[in-house]
């Protein structure tokens, strides 16, 4: 009783307004400490996550061929099976799910890992199984003559892929990598179960000192919506000038200009 007397006094805010900027003065510290954690995790485990989803959509735009040997029909084979279990296992179960899965699987194991890199591996994970999928349809939706014109010009078939499809294909995928990275920069917050210390969990402990979750929760969903909206004009920025201009003049047009 005499804590709580002692925490409850006449300078305490009344309304759930006053107890939003009470609460975000005092603990902001906290909240900074879990904005850059939930960053640090999310940008983190999104950029390779995004190496991951791009190695895995190239290859599963390799074709076996009837000519190549039977060793590299295995092997092409063997990869392609173990990249589809990978994407439809992480596709098809819950974020929090795997986060409780891996984390406690692998200290089951003996592989004592810790909660900040167990995050950074399920978010890895999560984004390259759906960033696989993004590719493909991205190199799919190049048209086919671009690469038989490479081809054409003596190119090989990874420099086709490399030189010619992955630039156009890259800028048809921009929005699904902005979508892609805003979902797990909120999707952090399930990672609390495994311990780490993100916006949400620091949410939930602020709240519980005074028992004002709302006023907390509202705290942290203030801050998740300048996160994803600096975020989300960054990558609009990015998109607008990865555009090809309009005003291309064709090689034919110029050269009889400048005869």
């Amino acid at each position: 009783m005499l804590q709580n007397a002692l925490l409850f006094n006449f300078s305490d805010p009344s309304s759930s307004f006053e107890w939003v900027g009470f609460i975000a003065k005092k603990y902001k510290d906290m909240f900074l400490q879990g904005t850059y954690l939930t960053l640090y995790v999310a940008v983190t485990g999104t950029i390779i996550g995004f190496i991951v989803g791009f190695i895995l959509g190239i290859l599963e735009d390799i074709k076996i061929s009837k000519e190549d040997n039977i060793i590299k029909k295995a092997v092409l084979f063997c990869i392609k099976q173990i990249a589809k279990i990978y994407v439809e296992v992480f596709r098809d179960t819950p974020m929090i799910v795997q986060a409780m899965v891996i984390y406690f699987g692998l200290r089951t194991a003996g592989i004592l890992i810790t909660p900040i890199p167990a995050g950074i591996l399920v978010t890895t994970l999560n984004t390259g199984a759906y960033m696989s999928e993004t590719v493909r349809a991205g190199i799919n939706s190049i048209d086919i003559g671009q690469r038989e014109g490479a081809l054409a010009l003596g190119m090989s078939p990874m420099k086709a892929m490399f030189y010619i499809i992955i630039p156009q294909a890259f800028k048809n995928i921009i929005p699904e990598m902005s979508n892609t990275f805003l979902t797990n920069l909120k999707m952090t917050s399930v990672l609390n179960v495994i311990g780490i210390q993100e916006l949400f969990m620091m949410a939930k402990t602020a709240g519980g000192i005074y028992y004002k979750y709302y006023e907390a929760y509202l705290v942290i969903a203030i801050i998740y919506f300048v996160l994803c909206f600096v975020f989300n004009r960054i990558f609009m920025f990015i998109e607008k000038k990865t555009k090809l201009k309009s005003n291309y003049v064709l090689a034919v047009e110029y050269m009889e200009d400048t005869q």
